[in-house]
């Protein structure tokens, strides 16, 4: 059995991911049981209909230890997938403790210097030290990206062959009904010609007021923006719209656990982040033929569109070169098989592939 460590399951990126190698695991016949430090998030039902939950009842990583240990001990499966810091430096500890020997594998899914940069001397001098000593006592470790790899490996102290690069897994686009184009439609409410999407979470690592400024730069009445995702940012990006003039071409279409018919139905997908660990939804709407422009931010985007080859980059916070990207990219016809090609390349099984040799030898 693999037993899966997160958080919790809300709509994230490393969420996500965990959920499609779930499905790709259980596919090559393994058992796999997520472990949840609270069960909560807009991901739970769907986990729950296609694998075992444990509640760890942990609100607090310092009560992870010894709650995960007595899961282990009870439980005893036979490797361990663990995402994202502190848990990755945790779940070893728990593991000694429990006296039950099994694969560890953790997965980083961010660019850990910088998602932590704001938080003080305090905690970076924490988040070193933990992973200093953490990352010695499991048996590999994951970076999503060429980047993040990097950054964990400068943090740790470690050597970067010491770590495996592995990119997400992003499931090919399913054939869409009808009724889920139609009511992605009813959300445009305008022609096609100027869609503009971005999906994520409203927070201040995704930037979406720069998005936000650059559309209102293009002046194109015609054009439309649909944000979709929410977060603690999205009363502030209302009100930045009503400021910028544009709240009537912006569209807030909230959480949804398959954005598809968004990818599908718009013209141009945008990602203007100030630093990824990976980038899912650049290969999403890639996947589904829909052109791309990002921000060249660390680390995934250049990684992805293989240096301007499948989309465009511009520099991180750079409006005015973001809203010629966008412009450009609009009146720029493209061709959605090579883009649906290169998607291809991140499939399910070939991660999963690589997960199961580091967890099953």
């Amino acid at each position: 059995m693999i037993s899966i460590l997160l958080p919790d399951l809300r709509g994230g990126g490393a969420e996500r991911v965990n959920i499609d190698l779930a499905h790709e695991f259980v596919r090559t016949g393994h058992e796999v049981e997520f472990v949840l430090m609270r069960p909560h998030g807009e991901l739970l039902n769907e986990a729950r209909k296609s694998f075992s939950l444990i509640d760890l009842a942990a609100p607090r990583a310092r009560n992870i230890p010894l709650t995960l240990a007595r899961y282990l001990r009870r439980r005893r499966p036979d490797a361990l997938l663990v995402a994202m810091w502190p848990l990755t430096v945790i779940a070893p500890l728990a593991v000694f403790l429990s006296g039950h020997r099994c694969k560890v594998v953790v997965s980083e899914h961010n660019s850990l210097s910088l998602q932590y940069r704001e938080w003080g001397l305090g905690h970076r001098a924490a988040l070193r030290t933990s992973m200093v000593v953490g990352y010695r006592f499991v048996d590999r470790r994951v970076g999503v990206s060429s980047g993040v790899a990097a950054d964990i490996a400068a943090l740790s102290g470690l050597p970067l062959d010491a770590f495996d690069r592995i990119h997400n897994p992003v499931p090919s686009r399913p054939k869409l009904s009808d009724e889920a184009i139609q009511d992605a439609e009813v959300l445009w409410s305008a022609p096609k010609g100027a869609r503009v999407v971005t999906v994520g979470s409203m927070k201040a690592q995704k930037n979406h007021p720069l998005l936000l400024g650059a559309f209102a730069q293009m002046s194109r009445p015609d054009a439309r923006l649909m944000f979709v995702g929410t977060g603690a940012g999205e009363a502030d990006l209302r009100a930045l719209a009503d400021d910028l003039g544009v709240a009537s071409q912006v569209i807030f279409a909230g959480f949804h656990p398959d954005p598809t018919p968004f990818y599908q139905t718009a013209d141009l997908f945008v990602l203007s982040s100030d630093y990824e660990g990976f980038g899912n939804v650049i290969v999403e709407a890639l996947a589904c033929g829909t052109p791309v422009v990002s921000t060249d931010c660390p680390s995934g985007p250049a990684e992805i569109l293989e240096d301007g080859k499948y989309g465009r980059l511009v520099p991180v916070r750079d409006s005015q070169a973001l809203a010629d990207a966008m412009q450009d990219a609009l009146t720029t016809s493209h061709d959605p098989a090579l883009l649906k090609q290169r998607a291809s390349e991140f499939a399910p099984e070939i991660a999963a592939k690589r997960y199961l040799e580091l967890l099953c030898p």
